[in-house]
């Protein structure tokens, strides 16, 4: 079928609407008709070079839609059912997914190259060429042709615009809080960037909680937004941080720090530490480039102090179960998804959106196909 995508053709160029053909569904896939996409830092960093992939590739790897047309052996969706895709699918048979980690689910491996799990073989066509999807989803597109194992049923009555934010910043960054740091009742949180990943890290934090949640963003927009969500308090800088933790916790520093940067660099790990307690546990959120393989950190302070430093993949979570259960939060009015998307956009002005969340502007941008 004819359809149009936004494609990146390769590293530092901006991304271009294209016409596109979509081939139907083949074993184990599914065509989904999209209410929306959310727009991810994440993708930017395929801009940038950050992180590495093949060209040229459809960007998005935030959906929510509903079924249209179902491939030969899939079982557990049917036509009209209402779905989220998850950034990561879950082939349910691993090891890390028959253990209850299906975030680390060996299709992990495969994600960044962008190409169907079942053969390899492109599944949309432009300009003369094969393109490959973010995550193997590509949600820079009305319309995907995906894999049953990126599906998440949801019920049928789901905002589907908003839910599109719940397959992987809203999850990564509540995950975060909640599964990884395990912030409890009482503690101190800081939570460094406050973007759509970092917001909902506060969130998660408060939802668990936190009785004093520290956000720290350079763009006052986003620290104003983190209280509306949670924060208690907001500041541009961890060095603005220091002294605020030290003052509110009377120098004991925050029971859990959460690093939710959109790109981590070496020089950041030093700070965060230190503005974390002993016996506190600090985790990283943020993405980092494969080629950095330093970071500061004074080795005595995590070693004597008892530190913790944990990675986050998807924020812990099982998409399968905990998509549907952060959901229910948002029905039940604990979880604030209408107020992260600062302001929506069509396809054709992803690159707006992009000026908009590179400049602090907006909080979350969402590509609406309604």
């Amino acid at each position: 079928m004819q359809s149009k995508a936004a494609v990146l053709w390769g590293p530092h160029t901006p991304w271009s609407v294209e016409e596109t053909e979509l081939d139907a569904p083949r074993f184990g896939e599914v065509r989904v008709k999209l209410a929306a996409s959310g727009l991810c830092h994440s993708d930017d960093h395929f801009v940038k070079g950050d992180i590495p992939c093949g060209y040229p590739i459809i960007g998005g790897h935030e959906g929510a839609g509903v079924v249209e047309e179902v491939g030969p052996g899939v079982k557990r969706i049917k036509e009209g059912d209402a779905v989220v895709l998850a950034f990561m699918p879950a082939c349910g048979h691993c090891r890390w997914c028959a253990s209850g980690k299906s975030m680390l689910c060996d299709y992990g491996a495969i994600i960044m190259d962008g190409l169907p799990i079942s053969d390899q073989q492109p599944r949309v066509h432009a300009r003369g060429e094969g393109l490959r999807q973010v995550s193997m989803l590509g949600t820079f597109a009305p319309y995907v042709v995906v894999n049953e194992d990126s599906c998440v049923k949801v019920d049928d009555d789901t905002p589907l615009e908003y839910a599109a934010l719940v397959g992987c910043g809203v999850t990564t960054g509540y995950g975060a809080a909640v599964k990884q740091a395990k912030v409890e009742p009482g503690d101190t949180v800081v939570v460094v960037g406050t973007g759509g990943v970092g917001s909902s890290a506060v969130q998660g934090a408060r939802i668990a909680g936190a009785e004093v949640i520290v956000a720290v963003d350079p763009f006052e927009y986003r620290r104003e937004q983190a209280k509306v969500v949670g924060a208690t308090h907001a500041v541009a800088s961890m060095a603005e941080a220091t002294p605020l933790v030290t003052e509110l916790t009377r120098g004991v520093m925050a029971d859990k720090t959460i690093l939710t940067a959109s790109l981590m660099t070496g020089d950041m790990l030093m700070p965060l530490m230190l503005l974390t307690r002993k016996g506190g546990r600090a985790c990283l959120t943020s993405t980092a480039n494969p080629n950095i393989t330093n970071a500061d950190v004074v080795l005595a302070d995590v070693i004597f102090s008892q530190k913790e430093i944990v990675g986050n993949v998807y924020g812990g979570c099982n998409p399968h179960a905990d998509i549907p259960r952060i959901l229910s939060l948002y029905r039940r009015g604990l979880l604030k998804l209408d107020e992260l998307v600062s302001k929506t956009y069509a396809l054709e002005q992803v690159n707006e959106g992009y000026d908009d969340l590179l400049n602090g502007r907006i909080m979350r941008g969402l590509i609406s196909y309604s």
